[in-house]
């Protein structure tokens, strides 16, 4: 299956790209279904596409009283942490915009993990249930990133939540994490489960975890980001320059 990554020279040009992206998916959907629905990610690569996103060009772009955000993982923190990824969107963006709170679906990372999973799993199925004959967390835009391990979200390699194929979210205990090692994740059948997945992926580093997803056989246990294989929806990667050279060939 053919790989749509698209490059970009700076992180500037590349938010813009996955704002415009964004918007239009926000536009049609709302103008479809009534509703745009958006689960973020947290770690370093997506804070300047947030701060984008609250830039008058964009904010006045999204009409964000039909518009919910949800998490795609937590780490076990207050909400008001500078680890909370809720924290994060909150300061790079959703303080910024005119959204109501009651449209913002955060994952409780001050609670136990285990009940916390199961508090947002009775989230997503209320939210997404509504709707007739919905049985999946149809996000219309999922936003990605990776690590350099090629873990996604909360899903590590080796961790049992790769593997989940009833559960949207679970709990994950991640050994030798450098940041927070109690997480709560969606699982590959919610992310699977959305319209257009945008992986967002900068930095050299990233480099050879890249060149792995996009050329091993899969193998997600591995490669966590190697499950990201939807049924019903499309999938893209914007990687900058640096993290675009995972597209060529190592040097000999």
């Amino acid at each position: 299956m053919a790989i749509d990554a698209r490059v970009y020279q700076t992180t500037l040009a590349l938010s813009h790209a996955v704002a415009d992206a964004i918007v239009d998916a926000a536009d049609k959907a709302i103008t479809t279904r009534g509703r745009f629905t958006i689960a973020l990610s947290g770690g370093s690569s997506p804070k300047p596409l947030y701060e984008m996103l609250a830039t008058r060009e964009y904010a006045e772009a999204i009409n964000w009283n039909f518009t919910h955000v949800f998490w795609g993982d937590e780490r076990c923190v207050p909400k008001d942490h500078h680890d909370s990824n809720y924290h994060m969107a909150r300061e790079s963006l959703l303080n910024r915009v005119k959204i109501p709170i009651s449209n913002m679906y955060r994952i409780e990372g001050e609670r136990e993990p285990a009940q916390a999973a199961e508090r947002y799993e009775a989230v997503l199925r209320d939210f997404f249930g509504k709707r007739a004959n919905t049985r999946q967390a149809r996000f219309d835009v999922l936003l990605l990133g990776i690590g350099t391990d090629g873990h996604i979200a909360s899903l590590f390699p080796g961790q049992s939540g790769v593997r989940e194929t009833e559960k949207w979210v679970v709990a994950q205990h991640i050994e030798g994490a450098s940041v927070t090692p109690d997480r709560v994740t969606l699982t590959p059948v919610a992310l699977n489960a959305a319209a257009n997945i945008f992986f967002v992926v900068t930095g050299e580093d990233k480099v050879p975890a890249l060149r792995r997803i996009f050329n091993d056989p899969a193998n997600p246990d591995e490669l966590p980001a190697q499950a990201i294989q939807p049924t019903n929806g499309i999938v893209r990667w914007y990687l900058d320059a640096a993290a675009g050279k995972a597209l060529h060939p190592p040097p000999t």
